[in-house]
């Protein structure tokens, strides 16, 4: 009976210290439409906001830029990109940020959160200003 307690007191631990720590990590996406992995984007915090950028590039050349991008990103490299920016922390989820799609150099809203208490698929949807999104689910990189 003390082993199952223990085993439950360090499992609620584990599970609280990950809400605690927010969506930061390493994270694999994939092509929602055609199931290729497609890179892995590193969340990370600063200035009290999340952002992400992409770290791998699974299907693509290193050195690819993103050529539909305009300003300051235009004609630069994928690989490194801050692609995911300015998303703040609210309740159970974050949001109010942005999202670039490197492929059509596009940014939408952005809000991301984890789907009934699985911290290891993280629910990105990007919102364009109709009204219309698409989610995705991105998977921890352990």
């Amino acid at each position: 009976m003390n082993k199952f307690i223990l085993a439950l007191v360090i499992s609620i631990m584990a599970i609280t210290g990950t809400f605690a720590q927010g969506p930061i990590g390493t994270w694999k996406t994939i092509d929602d439409k055609t199931s290729v992995e497609k890179s892995h984007i590193e969340i990370y915090q600063k200035d009290g906001k999340f952002h992400g950028k992409i770290i791998k590039l699974l299907d693509s050349e290193p050195g690819v830029v993103c050529d539909e991008c305009s300003g300051s990103k235009k004609d630069q490299p994928i690989l490194g990109m801050v692609i995911l920016e300015g998303l703040e922390s609210h309740e159970d989820y974050w949001k109010n940020g942005t999202i670039l799609d490197p492929e059509n150099g596009s940014t939408y809203g952005c809000s991301i959160w984890f789907d009934d208490g699985n911290v290891e698929e993280l629910k990105v949807r990007g919102k364009h200003w109709t009204g219309l999104y698409r989610t995705q689910t991105w998977y921890l990189v352990k």
